[in-house]
């Protein structure tokens, strides 16, 4: 299992900007791709799509930008990469579309992927983004 490289991207972004103005000032997307090597088209892409999630809130014109939507504690790894990928989702099984599975009918792993499925988005909505954007313990200055 790997995410793709937009959200990847789009975690990198927002703990940038979580550190960064920490949802009170705003951003722009040329600030941020400078400071996280992130394409500015790239970031430009992402930010509609953080946007039409409601992870972040954009003004245009003078004076624009956008900012976290929402305190950096409140955004979830789990939130970011469901405003990227879509739900997450380990087999077509967990998201209904299971048409074109051969075993489909016969399966006996199918009833548990639910719970599989809910343990990996369990784990990823329990690191949030105030957590991603800090230090590393091992980055600390004693």
């Amino acid at each position: 299992m790997r995410l793709s490289s937009l959200a990847d991207y789009a975690v990198v972004m927002m703990s940038a900007a979580a550190r960064h103005c920490g949802g009170i000032a705003r951003l722009n997307a040329t600030l941020l791709s400078e400071e996280t090597g992130v394409p500015l088209p790239t970031v430009q892409k992402l930010v509609s799509r953080l946007s039409a999630a409601g992870l972040i809130e954009s003004t245009r014109g003078t004076g624009g930008g956008f900012r976290l939507s929402r305190p950096p504690a409140m955004i979830s790894l789990a939130d970011i990469i469901e405003a990227v990928e879509g739900p997450i989702a380990l087999t077509a099984c967990v998201d209904g579309a299971s048409q074109g599975c051969c075993i489909d009918q016969s399966c006996r792993v199918k009833p548990h992927w639910n719970a599989v499925n809910g343990a990996v988005r369990g784990a990823l909505a329990g690191v949030s983004l105030a957590s991603l954007s800090q230090a590393p313990l091992s980055q600390v200055p004693a």
